[in-house]
C-alpha cells in the first residue's frame, strides 16, 4: 500500500509540474516553461506523464522553429507510447512524428507516418485525430505539388472538424485551403479561407491561442496581396507579425517578413524589400524551412529582374532551383522556369529559352495543371477555380459553360 501511495504522488507531482510549465508558456516565460518540463522529463518514472510533458516540449518547440529538437522528443514519445501499450498515445506519437517532418519539409516521410496513423485501429480519440492527420497529410502533398490529392486530404480534414464540432481544426484547415488557392492563383477564395478562419477565431475562439489569429491574419495578407489591395496586405501582416513577436514565433516572424518583402516589392520599392527578404531568409535558413527558402529566393529573383539585373537573378534562380529539386516540389520549379524563359528570351539566348520553355510544360503535365474544360494552364493567372467532389478541379467559367451546354452530364 506504502508504495502504491508513492507511486500516486509520484503522478501528482508530475501533473502539477506539467500544469506550472504550461501557465508559464502561456505567459510567454518560454525558456521556463522548458526547464520545468525539461526536470519531469529527467525525473518522472510515471510513462503516461512523460508522454504528456514530450507532448508539450514537442508543441513548444514547433511554435518556437526548433524543428530538429521537435523531432527528437516526437521519436521519444514513440518509445514511451509503445512502452504504454495504448493505441491512442501510439497514434498521436505518430501524428507529432508526421508533424516534424512536416515541419522540416520531408514531405515523403510526413505522409508515411500519416499513413501509418490512419491505419492504426484505435478508440474514439483516435479517431478524431484523424482530421489533424489529413491536414498534415495535405499540407504535404501541397509542398510536393500534388494537389488533387492536398485537396482530398483537406476536404477529408473538413468533414472531420465538422462532424466532431471542432473549431480549431477548421480554423487550422481554412488557412491551409487558402495557401492551396493562393499558389493555384485562385485569388478569391485564397482570402475566402482565411476570412472564413478569422470568423472563427472571431466566434469561437476567446480561450484559443493568439496563434490562430495571427495565422489567419497571414494568409489575409498573402492574399489581398495578390488582389493588389497592398494597404489592407500591409494591415493583416503588421497584425500577425505583432503577435509573432510577442510569442517568440520565429516561423511566423519569418512568413511575415517575406511577406512585407513582397508588399514593398509589389511597390516597386526594392531597396526596402532587399533587407526584409534578407531577414527572412536567415530565420528560414535558422529554422530549416526549405519550403519558404524558395519563396524568398523567388522573391529576390524578381527585384534583380526589375533593377534588369539578370545575372544576379539567375543566381537566386541556381541556389532555388537546388532547394525545389531537393524537395520535389514542382510548382517552385515551374515558376523558376517561367523566370528563366523571361530572362533567356531579354537576352536573346534563344537556346537556354526553348530548354526552359519545354521543361516548363513538362511541369504543367507532370502536376495535371491543365483545365479539363479548356485546356488552359490552372496556376498561370488569377482565374476562379471549381473543385467537383473527386476533388478535380475546373476553371470555374468553363465548367459553368459546360454545365450549361449538358447539365445532364454533371448528374
Amino acid at each position: 500500500m506504502r508504495l502504491f501511495n508513492a507511486w500516486e504522488m509520484g503522478q501528482d507531482q508530475t501533473k502539477q509540474q506539467i500544469e506550472k510549465g504550461l501557465r508559464l508558456y502561456q505567459s510567454n516565460q518560454t525558456e521556463k516553461a522548458l526547464r520545468v518540463w525539461m526536470r519531469v522529463l529527467e525525473k518522472s518514472a510515471d510513462p503516461a506523464g512523460r508522454f504528456r510533458v514530450l507532448g508539450c516540449l514537442i508543441t513548444a518547440h514547433a511554435e518556437m522553429g526548433r524543428y530538429k529538437d521537435m523531432l527528437k522528443f516526437a521519436v521519444v514519445q514513440i518509445d514511451t507510447a509503445r512502452e504504454l501499450e495504448d493505441p491512442d498515445f501510439l497514434t498521436e506519437s505518430y501524428l507529432n512524428l508526421a508533424r516534424s517532418n512536416e515541419k522540416l519539409c520531408e514531405f515523403q516521410k510526413t505522409i508515411s507516418y500519416c499513413k501509418t496513423c490512419l491505419n492504426m485501429q484505435g478508440t474514439t480519440v483516435s479517431l478524431q485525430l484523424n482530421g489533424q492527420v489529413s491536414l498534415s497529410m495535405g499540407n504535404a502533398f501541397l509542398g510536393l505539388s500534388i494537389f488533387q490529392k492536398a485537396l482530398e486530404c483537406f476536404e477529408k480534414a473538413l468533414r472531420y472538424a465538422h462532424n466532431n464540432d471542432d473549431k480549431m481544426l477548421e480554423c487550422r484547415v481554412c488557412c491551409s485551403l487558402g495557401n492551396f488557392y493562393a499558389q493555384l492563383k485562385d485569388y478569391e477564395k485564397a482570402l475566402f479561407f482565411p476570412c472564413k478562419a478569422a470568423e472563427l477565431v472571431n466566434d469561437y475562439g476567446k480561450g484559443w491561442s493568439l496563434k490562430y489569429r495571427a495565422m489567419s491574419q497571414y494568409h489575409m495578407a498573402v492574399a489581398y496581396r495578390k488582389l493588389g489591395r497592398l494597404a489592407d496586405a500591409m494591415d493583416c501582416c503588421e497584425e500577425s507579425m505583432k503577435i509573432a513577436l510577442q510569442h517568440g514565433d520565429r516561423p511566423l516572424q519569418a512568413l511575415c517578413l517575406l511577406c512585407f518583402a513582397d508588399i514593398h516589392r509589389s511597390r516597386k520599392d526594392i531597396q526596402t524589400a532587399f533587407p526584409r527578404y534578407d531577414s527572412s531568409l536567415s530565420i528560414m535558413t535558422e529554422i530549416g524551412n526549405r519550403l519558404g527558402l524558395i519563396q524568398v529566393l523567388l522573391g529576390v529573383t524578381k527585384c534583380w529582374m526589375i533593377q534588369k539585373e539578370l545575372d544576379k537573378a539567375l543566381e537566386s534562380i541556381e541556389k532555388a532551383q537546388e532547394l525545389a529539386e531537393g524537395l520535389g516540389n514542382k510548382l517552385g520549379l515551374l515558376k523558376l522556369h517561367c523566370l528563366c524563359e523571361t530572362i533567356y528570351r531579354t537576352k536573346g539566348q534563344q537556346r537556354e529559352l526553348r530548354d526552359h520553355v519545354v521543361k516548363f510544360h513538362e511541369c504543367v503535365e507532370e502536376m495535371e495543371l491543365y483545365c479539363g474544360m479548356c485546356g488552359e494552364s490552372i496556376g498561370e493567372k488569377n482565374n476562379q477555380l471549381q473543385a467537383l467532389p473527386c476533388s478535380h478541379f475546373f476553371h470555374l467559367k468553363s465548367l459553368s459553360c459546360f454545365v450549361l451546354q449538358d447539365p445532364i452530364a454533371m448528374l
